[in-house]
């Protein structure tokens, strides 16, 4: 009896991690969709300034896109540092 416990414990750990690590997942995807989204809106309004003033450098718009990237990828690295923790608290 106590061997089939432990395979069947060790599945329902796995299956948890997994639907943990699904809702992270979903978490990140959401915000980074949203900071991306923002980061573009941001980007055309400089555009939209400098068609006026024709004063943006492309050193500017580059920085700008690094910002957005950094930014967009953040929510993924946050939740896998939390995901990795969580786990590794559990052993």
């Amino acid at each position: 009896m106590q061997a089939q416990k432990a395979p069947s414990g060790r599945i329902r750990r796995t299956v948890n991690d997994l639907v943990m690590a699904e809702m992270f997942l979903v978490q990140a995807t959401i915000e980074s969709a949203t900071a991306i989204g923002e980061g573009i809106e941001e980007l055309s309004k400089k555009i939209a300034d400098s068609d006026t003033t024709r004063h943006t450098s492309w050193k500017s718009l580059s920085q700008e896109l690094q910002r957005i990237g950094d930014e967009a990828l953040e929510p993924y690295t946050s939740r896998y540092k939390y995901f990795k923790d969580m786990i590794g608290g559990d052993s």
